[in-house]
């Protein structure tokens, strides 16, 4: 990251007034007494601050800017994956009653970094990450605070998540209560901590109930990958009774894969998956999933980051559901 780059916070700080005061004079509002104005603009021009010219323009018309920053290995998934279109609603919901708003910002791996570098230096009220990987969240919290992550990340981060360990341990209980002993894993992305919490809490339920795990490679966060892992999972343990799909994406491919192997779900081979979203109730059968609040994470980070709440330490863990449907027997 570059150098850090005066904030509306470093000119408050200097000036000694609120950081509230600074946005008037900077988006010149009238209602700012003269002397306090000349005590802003001196502590300006000697930090060197200049405004954003974007976020000043929508600053001046509507309030503060949320930056919501996806990170995608195919970034034309943000229109077809429903958590990215969950995250949204909760943004919004957290947005209401307030003069904010929000800017999304949707790029690829090579090219999250220069992004990242650009919106750290430019924040408004904060920003809300998605799928960014743990360094680079970190380099970018080092630069804004005024940041949280959708998901564990790197250990200064303030951060939303679900319980995923504790999701994936019932998920894999119930799978075994139902009779089934040969229990898979289809994983997800492996620089992704909700990925990497969910397969841990896999193990760990296979573990306790002394089975042998049975793991697929790390995929994505796609119905492709699901399939995929699904396939090969099948060639390799043709006896596999049940599988734990990290997300509901995933699962609908690993539903095609056991149809077009002859598997039928869930007699020949129960799916319980993650997430809970509006996929899981339209698959054939529908899907048994862990129900992560996703719309209520992001609202809650919303308004914390609006508000101004985010600090050194700020967390918030929410609870995981068990919604059974028919995938599971």
């Amino acid at each position: 990251m570059q150098h850090k780059r005066p904030t509306l916070d470093d000119v408050a700080l200097a000036a000694g007034v609120s950081r509230a005061t600074v946005s008037r004079v900077v988006n010149g509002n009238a209602r700012v007494a003269a002397a306090v104005r000349e005590q802003v603009t001196r502590a300006v021009e000697q930090l060197g601050y200049r405004p954003d010219p974007t976020a000043r323009a929508l600053a001046r018309g509507h309030g503060d800017v949320v930056e919501l920053i996806v990170v995608d290995g195919q970034p034309t998934s943000f229109g077809t994956n429903p958590y990215y279109g969950r995250v949204v609603a909760g943004v919004v919901d957290g947005l209401r009653h307030t003069d904010a708003q929000m800017r999304v910002h949707v790029v690829g791996l090579g090219d999250a970094p220069r992004l990242l570098d650009r919106v750290a230096h430019t924040v408004s009220a904060g920003a809300l990450l998605v799928n960014v990987p743990a360094g680079l969240a970190a380099d970018f919290h080092a630069v804004c605070p005024r940041v949280v992550s959708m998901g564990r990340t790197a250990v200064p981060v303030p951060s939303v998540v679900p319980d995923n360990t504790r999701g994936a341990v019932e998920a894999v209980h119930l799978l075994h209560r139902n009779g089934r002993k040969r229990i898979a894993a289809v994983p997800g992305p492996a620089h992704i901590n909700d990925a990497i919490d969910r397969r841990a809490g896999y193990l760990a339920a296979v573990r306790d109930l002394g089975l042998d795990p049975i793991t697929g490679e790390d995929g994505e966060f796609t119905r492709h990958s699901g399939a995929e892992t699904t396939r090969r999972l099948l060639q390799e343990h043709p006896d596999l009774d049940a599988l734990f799909v990290a997300c509901d994406l995933m699962a609908s491919g690993a539903l095609q894969a056991l149809a077009a192997a002859g598997r039928r779900v869930p007699r020949d081979v129960a799916v319980v998956a993650f997430d809970d979203s509006l996929i899981a109730a339209c698959t054939t059968p529908p899907l048994t999933s862990v129900r992560q609040p996703v719309e209520e994470m992001a609202a809650a980070a919303t308004r914390a980051l609006v508000a101004g709440e985010v600090g050194p330490g700020w967390h918030g863990t929410f609870p995981t559901t068990l919604t059974v449907r028919d995938s599971s027997g």
